[in-house]
Formats: structure tokens, C-alpha cells, sequence
């Protein structure tokens, strides 16, 4: 395959993921649902067909095993560099190293995007409509990233987790002379009033164990 798809995660662990959940969500609560949320964004990834699955996870000492033990096929690489940036940029570089010509970066926090947007965003770079797709989210960021050559520069001095982050991300590009695309608008789930969004509890939507932790915890 010449596409790699890029999956940005860490372990769930009480404190350190989905912070902005409290106090609707207690720290374990929230660990809880991000491992839920992990586990759909894999399972709905293994279906992109025309991609190779990397996931990067942040690392530390159990991380290895609790990847694995969630899907056995995925290649997992730890997240090398000082900040997000950074390692984007070099997540970004290791696959192109590996040969792979078209290069698809999202996370963990939109657990029923369809699967359709990453297609379409590796579609788009095979027929040479764009050098550089991003996926749109309500909040100003972006759930996806995809590029046909490494473009270290996008990632260097942005405004992260800020509602300029997109913006500033097109306006660099533009600098930089690419031709670039924007995919869908999706959202992330990120605040509580996310977690009642009809679309991410509906049995449509497609993040199965997103949406029973969901429904479980609301009727509580």
C-alpha cells in the first residue's frame, strides 16, 4: 500500500485524558470513556482498506501491552519530541521514510467519524487535487491531516488546542505555496455538552461502545 493512516493515543489513565469532561465526569469516568473511544476509532480505522494502520501512542511502561491487546495488527511506534508539533512532524517522517507516498494523521476524539472522510481525503491526494487535506472541526482545530510530502513547517509555532489552530494551519500552507482542501465538518468530543450530541447516540452513528458507556451513564 502507498497510504498509511497515522492514529495519535495514549493510555487511558484517571487525570491525564478527557480533563475537560469534569466534574460532569469523574477522572476515572472520563479514563473510561476515552478507552471506549479509542477502541471505536480503531475498530471503524480497520476498515479503511486502502490504508496501513500506524498507531502512535505516547509512551510509557504498559503502553505496548495495552495497545496490542486491543488490535494485534496495528504497527504501534511511541511519539518522539518535545511537544505535539514536534511529534507530528516526526510521526509524519517516519512514514514517508517507510516509502508511503500519502499520509493521513487523526486522533481519538472523534469516535463516530465516518470512515468515508479519511477515504475521501486519500482519494484526493491520489488524483492530485490537493497536496494537503485537514478535517474541520466546530471548535477551530482539526480532526484530520493529510499531505502527499512532509511539510515539517505546518506543524512548527501553531496555536494548539485554540480555535485558531485551523486558520493559522491554512494560512501557513498558503505560505508554503500548497494546494490544500478542507474535508467535512465534524466535531470532537471534548466538552460535556458533547456527550448528549443525538447524532454520537444514535445505533447510526457507529461508535458502538462509545455510545453504550454513553447511554449507560446518562440514564444514571
Amino acid at each position: 500500500m502507498t497510504s498509511a493512516l497515522l492514529i495519535f493515543a495514549r493510555r487511558p489513565s484517571p487525570g491525564r485524558v478527557k480533563s475537560r469532561l469534569s466534574p460532569f465526569l469523574s477522572p476515572q469516568e472520563a479514563a473510561e470513556l476515552y478507552d471506549c473511544m479509542l477502541r471505536d476509532v480503531i475498530a471503524r480505522s480497520a476498515g479503511l482498506e486502502i490504508a496501513s494502520r500506524f498507531l502512535f501512542y505516547e509512551d510509557d511502561e504498559e503502553a505496548q501491552g495495552y495497545f496490542r491487546e486491543i488490535d494485534d495488527e496495528l504497527l504501534l511506534l511511541p511519539q518522539e519530541g518535545a511537544g505535539l508539533g514536534e511529534r507530528l512532524s516526526n510521526a509524519f517522517d517516519e512514514a514517508f521514510r517507510r516509502g508511503f507516498r500519502k499520509v493521513a494523521v487523526i486522533g481519538t476524539d472523534s469516535p463516530d467519524l465516518p470512515v468515508t472522510f479519511i477515504r475521501e481525503a486519500f482519494l484526493q491526494l491520489e488524483s492530485g487535487e490537493a497536496e494537503l487535506l485537514f478535517g474541520p472541526t466546530e471548535d477551530g482545530g482539526y480532526y484530520l491531516a493529510a499531505m502527499a510530502a512532509p511539510h515539517p513547517e505546518l506543524f512548527r509555532e501553531m496555536p494548539w488546542s485554540t480555535d485558531r489552530l485551523l486558520a493559522a494551519s491554512l494560512q501557513r500552507a498558503a505560505k508554503l505555496g500548497l494546494r490544500s482542501a478542507l474535508l467535512p465538518q465534524w466535531y470532537d468530543l471534548d466538552e460535556p455538552a458533547d456527550l448528549e450530541r443525538p447524532g454520537l447516540l444514535e445505533e447510526k452513528g457507529g461508535a458502538l461502545l462509545t455510545r453504550q458507556y454513553l447511554t449507560k451513564r446518562l440514564m444514571n
